[in-house]
């Protein structure tokens, strides 16, 4: 269940242990905070990676929220940019920023600059202007197209229900490259589990301890 790390990004082979292992993160470094919703435990930012991800990944039917799951499952056949953030990768000012993302890497594979935003300026602040998710990268390494999402804050108790979505996203942009999908990044600045639900966080660890645990 541990993470392999290789320059300061955590590294888990499916989304399952990867969300075991943030909630892990939380749950041993977080300290007291308080969000919009209410009080927190707010853990440090945190880069890693994951190798598959699967809506039927068996720590997630196990473990996780199973009718938020099934809910997204059966949305899998939605177009991969549909869904909340749909209209700001598709439609910003009438701007398709995924085909913009294709096209300047088909011209320029090894660019840095595939980036895509999903904020609002001049939005008057909070979640409508500023979402929990605020920007996209993509970039072709190894002949495989690696993509970033880069969140400003994340309930990582139901993080796994944007990792999935986001893994399609990915496979959507690899495909019209012509490439495979390497792992999925993910950067959390404010990580963090909801005091309401610290009792459940506390259950699911229980269930799932470390392999070094007594």
């Amino acid at each position: 269940m541990q993470a392999r790390e290789d320059n300061g990004v955590r590294r888990w082979e499916t989304c399952g242990r990867a969300w075991i292992g943030v909630l892990r993160h939380v749950w041993a470094a977080g300290v007291a905070g308080m969000e919009d919703a209410g009080p927190i435990i707010e853990g440090p930012p945190l880069l890693f990676e994951i190798g598959s991800l699967s809506w039927e990944d068996p720590i997630l039917r196990e473990h996780g929220d199973r009718a938020r799951l099934a809910h997204r499952a059966r949305e899998r056949d939605r177009d991969a940019a549909a869904g909340r953030y749909g209209p700001r990768l598709r439609d910003v000012d009438g701007a398709d920023q995924l085909r913009w993302v294709v096209g300047l890497l088909r011209a320029r594979p090894w660019t840095t600059s595939a980036w895509i935003s999903l904020t609002l300026p001049g939005g008057g602040g909070g979640d409508a202007a500023v979402p929990c998710l605020t920007a996209l990268s993509f970039r072709i390494r190894g002949y495989r197209l690696i993509m970033t999402g880069m969140f400003r804050s994340q309930d990582v108790f139901r993080g796994y229900l944007a990792y999935v979505p986001l893994r399609e996203v990915q496979l959507h942009v690899a495909g019209r490259l012509g490439l495979p999908a390497g792992p999925l990044r993910i950067f959390v600045d404010v990580p963090h589990v909801r005091v309401a639900d610290a009792e459940r966080v506390a259950a699911v660890l229980a269930a799932m301890p470390e392999p070094n645990a007594a």
